[in-house]
């Protein structure tokens, strides 16, 4: 940079590229306002990416900045940055580099004729959201990020570079699989774009097909804990196919766990397989001590002697050895690790260092035919704490030491140092190490099957029918994804044939929501002459021997096919003739085989009509479609009925009912049948119905004696939805009902479907708002369901909720649901109770409705009793007299029942039942199941502590920590254990208070909480499972 002494402005240094991206040196005056006297200094920054507009890139860095002292012998001066680098944040550096004193110091030298020399040293991985193409800089491809997944992609890659798995992966049998389930075949699929594509691999199938929901994918799971999940379900794909004990063979070791008595001959083992080895790495500096630390002896004595049967207790030594070590080996560090003292989990940072060669011989119980010689072929890495960060792995393919990076999508050649040393963790003075960037998992390839475990995978070692079957999927999804670039150039024709009208039981032809049409994806430039060739194409029939009539919407709500002028309209657009974007529906109309003709007829469309023939038969209350007809307008009525009589299969002469289907819900008689089709149909049109019915004496008999009455009928009827109101998300059942129906009538349809006693069904409306079971629908419901259904758009499915009930409706409705927990002698909270008292009953009434529920003691009281609990603790123990209307639960009051225990089944004068309650520390904080204990006037409190132990059944190395108080208003007072104390009752009586209700104490049992709590971040902590 020249002429420094009059730099006024910042300045840029043309541009030098770092992995595919521009980096320059900018340099600019500053003035320091915090001194008294303005100090001017040198601003010197890092600039990456400087003139893209794109907000998608970043890039990891680290960089020497250098002033170079231009003087013979001079010292340069340097700073470190360490940066990520993004749109908002693409320079990094110094506003204060040095200060212009010492930078005009001719002392120091870096000015020289006035100008002076700046250098960076960039160090950069490879950038994210850029053009990066890690194929032609590798050889490897990367795999994308769903959201949270990298944790998964650096084992899938790891796993990959396993070749010896990846073949056996390749191997396995799929041909019969479903594509969207088989979790081998989406392995394969992943494996075989990760060896022959050129971008970014997917992982979207793969997470679909073990079954994980959309919140599962974006969710940071274990990483150890997904590789033994994958393997277990790769291993049982594996059975019964020629790849059946690939798993094993290639991760399984073998260790003996031993338990030596001293002083006689006992000795207890057991050989244990295993998939991967957990080391500790807190207060451990090298692999080498935490395999130490696996196999140091434990010593069993004094109070923890070890049980050794007819020998009794004896003290003994503990341990684990190796009986074998597998070819690929998978080291666990355990850096995740529960804390007591904060109740979290949290991640161990420490320095912890690994070798790329390791020797393990000296941890083996024997040595093996091979030496145990390990090669580092993978580190995964973890940057970040306990509740999130980021994953990578360093992989070093052949083994040969040549190591890459894989950062989800981008994968980069890296040193030896940056896949082994940076990851030992710890502090380093070196900026470029972070200090929460660790190695998490290990994997060593035995040096004596590196050969068989890294054998070269090509394109020959797969089956050509999974090759066939993955390359057919790409095709299909190309055409997809050009299918829907181009879809706006094409719209959708739905076509309706003869056979569509077929079996039709409702208004109209058909149900145009609901029908079956052949759809055709046609170009809206396309004519009406090109249609009519690929309809008869695809119909196979010429095209004089098919006519197509476009649907309409008439204002009556009726959909009705229409003429279309075929000649004058032969060469306009389909978009033209459909008016609009789509989808156009069309009746074809085509030449019937028995009318051995070779065109239709001619259609006059001024003096003929298109008319729709349907039969209607009472005896089954059904409708039969009998075709169509072209017919004069001026031809009467009855020229129809020979017609007629032959399409519902009636003899000659038959008389016969005419109906005309105006509308829903209205379908009229033809009274005159001499009059002409003109005047004796209500505003003629093409497309009109008619129904007809033969002609009966007596037909009163029939549920639904006329076509009229049929149609009434089907205009009310309603398909309702019935689903379990006790079944998460449960898709029901749905029955076609009529919204006349009442309550009686509803229960019985149901019932009868359900196959149960229609009083033993209680139905619940549906809440609108979050689609869930909402109140419940009394059995003396007045109205009917159409009334119920009321809440619901027109076009909105209608779902009604229901349960099934152990008591019959009309019963249940004169009682209260009560819920209770049931505990046991053992103060185990054993299981829920729903009883059905009386609304009117009594506690007496409840409990003996829970009797039979239970399972009392054989030599107990018999005798039950309810209790109120309240945060833990008993707040009370009803009588049996009390009202059930004045019992309620709430938020954080519940019920329980229990058998009263033989020693309190009578209290003397001298004695009282007290409630105990756990709490740790807080008197607030109280946990765990409370219960009631009978204390004695002037007993020593250690009595009391020896019942209380033997009610909890605790150890006495834990009892020993219990610390006991007395408990009034949040007030706690420790019982002292020093000196022997006795029980006074007036200590636990209740204390009257000025102005309320007297406060009754309580015994506090002090001491930690072991059962575990659920986290806040519960649902991280979700078991990993793979549901296919």
């Amino acid at each position: 940079m020249e002429n420094i002494s009059r730099l006024k402005e910042s300045h840029l240094s043309p541009p030098c590229m770092v992995r595919n991206l521009p980096w320059k040196i900018m340099i600019m005056p500053r003035n320091n306002p915090n001194h008294d006297r303005q100090q001017k200094s040198l601003g010197f920054f890092l600039q990456c990416n400087g003139e893209s507009e794109s907000t998608s890139w970043s890039c990891s860095a680290n960089a020497e900045l250098k002033m170079i002292s231009q003087k013979p012998g001079g010292d340069n001066f340097a700073r470190k940055i360490q940066h990520l680098f993004f749109m908002k944040e693409n320079d990094w550096g110094f506003s204060h580099f040095l200060s212009w004193q010492d930078l005009m110091d001719p002392e120091k030298g870096y000015v020289k004729d006035d100008s002076i020399l700046l250098e960076v040293h960039v160090k950069a991985d490879a950038p994210h959201g850029v053009c990066w193409d890690s194929k032609k800089h590798t050889g490897f491809v990367g795999l994308k990020n769903q959201g949270a997944t990298c944790y998964m992609n650096s084992l899938l890659q790891t796993l990959y570079f396993t070749n010896q798995l990846r073949k056996a992966v390749y191997l396995m049998p799929t041909e019969s699989d479903d594509s969207s389930k088989s979790v081998p075949l989406a392995l394969q699929r992943v494996f075989y774009e990760l060896q022959f594509s050129d971008k970014p691999v997917g992982t979207k199938k793969l997470t679909k097909s073990f079954g994980w929901e959309t919140l599962d994918s974006f969710m940071q799971h274990d990483v150890q804990e997904l590789c033994r999940v994958l393997l277990d379900n790769m291993e049982s794909k594996m059975k019964g196919t020629c790849v059946e004990g690939t798993i094993p063979k290639l991760f399984e070791g073998k260790m003996l766990s031993y338990i030596k008595c001293k002083h006689v001959e006992y000795l207890s083992s057991r050989t244990e397989p295993f998939y991967d080895i957990q080391l500790n790495v807190k207060g451990r500096k090298t692999i080498t001590d935490s395999f130490k630390d696996y196999i140091t002896v434990e010593s069993l004595e004094g109070d923890n002697k070890y049980d050794a049967g007819q020998h009794g207790m004896q003290e003994a030594a503990k341990g684990v050895i190796f009986l074998s070590f597998p070819p690929v080996l998978h080291l666990q560090l355990m850096r995740f690790q529960y804390d007591p003292l904060t109740d979290t989990n949290i991640k161990i940072n420490d320095r912890f260092e690994f070798p790329e060669k390791l020797n393990l011989e000296k941890f083996l119980q024997d040595k093996e035919k091979t030496p145990a010689n390990y090669v580092l072929h993978a580190v995964l890495v973890h940057s970040g704490d306990n509740h999130g960060g980021h994953y990578v792995v360093y992989i070093n393919p052949k083994g040969d030491g040549k190591w890459c990076k894989f950062d989800d999508d981008v994968v980069s050649r890296c040193t030896r140092q940056e896949g082994i040393d940076a990851n030992f963790g710890g502090h380093d003075d070196e900026i470029s190490v972070k200090h929460c960037t660790n190695a998490y998992m290990l994997v060593y390839i035995r040096e004596s099957f590196i050969g068989e475990v890294l054998q070269s995978v090509d394109e020959s070692d797969i089956p050509d029918t999974l090759i066939e079957r993955l390359l057919e999927e790409k095709r299909v999804e190309a055409q997809k994804r050009k299918e829907r670039t181009e879809a706006h150039l094409y719209m959708n024709v739905q076509v309706a044939t003869d056979d569509l009208f077929c079996g039709h039981q409702g208004s109209d032809l058909l149900d145009i929501e609901k029908a079956n049409f052949r759809n055709f994806k046609v170009k809206k430039t396309a004519t009406l002459m090109e249609f009519l060739e690929t309809l008869s194409e695809n119909l196979k029939y010429p095209i004089l021997q098919l006519r197509p009539w476009p649907f309409a919407q008439r204002t009556n709500h009726t959909y009705r096919p229409t003429v279309l002028d075929i000649d004058r309209d032969i060469n306009k657009t389909i978009q033209e003739l459909a008016e609009g974007e789509g989808p156009w529906t069309v009746w074809v109309e085509t030449l019937t085989p028995e009318s051995n003709k070779d065109r239709l007829p001619l259609f006059d469309k001024e003096g003929d009509v298109l008319l729709f023939l349907k039969r209607y038969d009472p005896r089954s209350g059904s409708i039969s479609y009998c075709g169509h007809i072209y017919m004069p307008i001026v031809e009467p009525i009855n020229s129809l009925i020979p017609l007629l009589c032959a399409r519902g299969n009636f003899p000659q002469g038959t008389d016969l009912i005419l109906y005309e289907e105006v509308k829903p819900n209205l379908v009229e008689r033809i009274e005159d049948y001499h009059l002409p089709i003109e005047k004796g149909l209500e505003e003629l049109m093409d497309g009109d119905i008619i129904i007809f019915q033969k002609e009966e004496s007596e037909h009163d008999h029939y549920k639904l004696p006329t076509a009229k009455d049929y149609f009434r009928d089907l205009y009310y009827r309603v398909e309702v939805s019935f689903c379990d109101k006790n079944i998460p998300n449960d898709p029901g059942f749905t029955l076609e009902l009529s919204q006349r129906m009442n309550y009686d009538q509803v229960a019985n349809a149901v019932g009868h479907y359900l196959g149960v006693d229609p009083y033993l069904l209680q139905f619940f409306y549906t809440q609108g708002y979050r689609d869930g079971p909402g109140n419940p629908i009394r059995c003396t419901y007045e109205g009917t369901l159409k009334e119920l259904l009321v809440y619901f758009k027109p076009r909105q499915p209608k779902k009604l909720y229901y349960q099934l009930l152990s008591i019959k409706i009309n019963e249940l409705e004169n009682k209260r649901q009560f819920k209770c927990t049931w505990v046991s002698c053992k103060l185990k909270e054993e299981k829920e109770l729903v009883l059905y008292p009386s609304k009117t009953g009594t506690v007496k009434d409840l409990l003996e409705d829970a009797r039979p529920l239970v399972e009392l003691q054989p030599d107990g009281t018999g005798k039950l009793r309810l209790m109120e609990v309240i945060s833990y603790k008993v707040f009370s123990i009803l009588r049996e007299d009390v009202l059930l209307e004045c019992v309620n639960a709430g938020a954080t009051k519940t019920y329980r029942v229990e058998e009263v225990p033989l020693e309190e089944a009578s209290i003397a004068q001298d004695e009282m039942l007290i409630p105990v309650a756990h709490y740790h520390k807080d008197v607030f904080a109280t946990f765990g199941v409370p219960f009631m204990l009978k204390i004695k006037h002037g007993e020593s409190f250690s009595s009391v502590k020896d019942r209380v132990q033997k009610k909890l059944e605790v150890p006495d190395k834990e009892f020993e920590k219990f610390k006991f108080a007395v408990i009034v208003m949040g007030r706690q007072t420790y019982i002292p254990e020093d000196k022997e104390y006795y029980v006074d009752l007036d200590d636990f009586s209740p204390h009257s208070i000025q102005g309320g209700m007297p406060a009754r104490p309580w015994l506090g049992l002090d001491h930690v909480n072991k059962t575990p709590k659920r986290s806040r971040n519960y649902y991280l902590e979700k078991a990993i499972k793979i549901h296919n």
